[in-house]
């Protein structure tokens, strides 16, 4: 996340660079800055220096480079010192890594500097997808966790994520004073680093036991399934054909050109299996081989995509909240007690009808898995429009018990979604008629995202400022019936920075900020009572969000 600052002089700049420069340990960006001191560019120390990247929920994410405005290793050490700062010395914290540029770098000097403060480090032994080390924090009854991945952010970009002892990502205060530890800080090259016996090097046990949690989910008795399935150059491949083999599935045939992981994302412009194009060689690999499924998972493997091979070579892609509704309904019927089911304000009203239907608890939060896993006590599924789901099982007492991962898991949820293909396979249907009885039993929820990308944020603060100065009264040729303004608490939720029209016959559009990527966020829902015609309904349905795009389009003019 990045903050804002005040513009310096030049001789200030220079002598603030000149002071990070000091203390920088990396030849790469020591070289970057030196060259930039050296040619006094100042408008490019100035988009360095000017402001730095907050820590936040969200932790640390920025594109790489020198200076307190980027990912570097000044700026890990400093997070890593504000971590070890907050919890003292004695504490354990577990690490693990993906394959960008420099995670590897990163990961090291958190061990160095965590271990340097008098605590415990344990370090993944290669990279990772994140719910590895979601499950991890966990099952080494660790303190803390930190991830070093940027998800599906663009090739140039890292991040540093940071999970609490109970397995899920930090919320309010923890990541305040993880901030404010991070700002006392003094330069990195006087931070006492690698305390003897005090680093874990782990090895695959650890890998081992989180293969046993994800193939104990309810995956029923059905193996026959011929999947296509892209990595997208991240490292989810390893972990998902050992998980698949473990549970007795045939495993995945990978995209060869995206299997292994490669930092530079060579086949897409941007690494995510909701981006344009980003499946296209999946879905191709899907028609050679007529598979019966398209799994993707981003690059550090915390979230999967779905799609479903048509006979004409084509692929239907299913929506993040058309997943969740179909592992919703198979985990509930496959879990027994007192639960809970959660997703959030911008994902589709679906997961409520059903948990209703079937007499467990629902949970409505604000977006992030950091809120969806602290939804309630008995949580046994939650999930997030963006493609982001984790899987419960019964599992003794304790409803921590039910969850092997409290964070998305994208490995757990493409295995459960196979067995749920698999099934469906049976009696020979696919998920797309699975979704079909769904519509007829609880009405057709047809969701949409519309999202703008921009190069200057204060664009995006300006749209929402003149949403909220004129609400806009139609969308799509719907009134809007109700106007929820998010950051006041409308709705009975914490403050976040969010709109939400309700409209006339049963639709809505949240609008958002995005929490990770400089982007504008439209959440679109269309709902149709239980149709006896489910095509139509859904053509009539997309009809409708289109023209819902059209207007959303002109009304923020980005």
């Amino acid at each position: 996340m990045t903050g804002t600052g005040g513009g310096q002089g030049g001789g200030d700049l220079l002598a603030e660079a000149r002071g990070w420069l000091a203390q920088d340990p990396d030849p790469d960006t020591r070289a970057e800055l030196s060259e930039l001191i050296d040619r006094g560019d100042l408008a490019a120390l100035e988009d360095r220096f000017r402001t730095k990247l907050e820590f936040g929920t969200a932790g640390l994410r920025g594109e790489l480079g020198a200076g307190p405005n980027r990912m570097n290793r000044v700026t890990v050490m400093r997070a890593a010192a504000g971590l070890a700062a907050v919890l003292g010395p004695g504490r354990h914290v577990v690490i693990g890594y993906d394959a960008r540029y420099k995670s590897d770098v990163f990961a090291r000097d958190t061990a160095a500097v965590l271990t340097g403060a008098g605590l415990h480090a344990s370090l993944l032994p290669h990279p990772l997808p994140t719910p590895v080390l979601a499950f991890a924090v966990r099952h080494l009854g660790a303190d803390a966790g930190v991830t070093v991945t940027a998800s599906h952010n663009p090739p140039r970009d890292n991040g540093y994520k940071v999970y609490w002892g109970d397995g899920s990502q930090i919320v309010p205060p923890v990541d305040a004073e993880i901030s404010a530890a991070i700002d006392a800080v003094g330069p990195v090259d006087r931070l006492p680093l690698h305390a003897p016996g005090t680093l874990t090097e782990l090895g695959e046990e650890v890998v081992a036991a989180y293969l046993a949690a994800v193939t104990s989910l309810p995956l029923g008795e059905a193996r026959d399934l011929r999947v296509a399935y892209t990595p997208l150059h991240g490292v989810g491949a390893a972990t998902l054909d050992a998980a698949f083999r473990a549970a007795g599935f045939e495993p995945p045939v990978a995209v060869v050109e995206q299997r292994d992981p490669d930092p530079r994302f060579p086949t897409v412009s941007f690494p995510n299996p909701e981006e344009p194009g980003a499946m296209d060689l999946a879905v191709a690999l899907a028609a050679k081989l007529r598979a019966d499924l398209v799994l993707a998972n981003d690059p550090d493997a915390d979230r999967c995509a779905v799609g479903v091979p048509l006979p004409d070579g084509t692929c239907r892609m299913l929506t993040g909240d058309e997943v969740g509704g179909l592992l919703a309904e198979h985990v509930i019927t496959h879990t027994t007690g007192d639960r809970m089911v959660a997703t959030t304000i911008v994902s589709s009203t679906l997961l409520g009808k059903i948990a209703q239907a079937h007499g467990v608890r629902y949970g409505e939060t604000l977006t992030g898995f950091k809120w969806i896993i602290r939804a309630g006590p008995g949580l046994v599924f939650g999930y997030e429009e963006a493609i982001g789901y984790s899987i419960g099982a019964d599992a003794g007492a304790g409803a921590d018990a039910r969850l092997p991962v409290r964070d998305k898991d994208g490995i757990g949820a493409a295995l459960t979604v196979a067995a749920i293909a698999a099934t469906a396979k049976r009696t020979g249907r696919t998920l797309l008629d699975l979704l079909d009885d769904q519509a007829r039993r609880y009405g057709l929820h047809a969701t949409s995202q519309l999202s703008f990308r921009v190069a200057d944020l204060s664009l995006i603060t300006a749209a929402m400022s003149r949403l909220r100065a004129t609400p806009p009264t139609t969308l799509g040729g719907r009134a809007v019936t109700r106007a929820d303004d998010l950051a006041r608490g409308d709705g009975g939720l914490p403050t976040t920075d969010g709109l939400r029209y309700h409209l006339a016959g049963d639709a809505r559009v949240v609008i958002r900020p995005s929490g990770t990527e400089p982007k504008l966020k439209c959440y679109l829902e269309v709902v149709i009572p239980a149709p006896d015609d489910v095509p139509t309904a859904r053509t009539n349905a997309t009809a409708t969000l289109d023209t819902l795009k059209t207007d959303l389009t002109t009304l923020l003019a980005l």
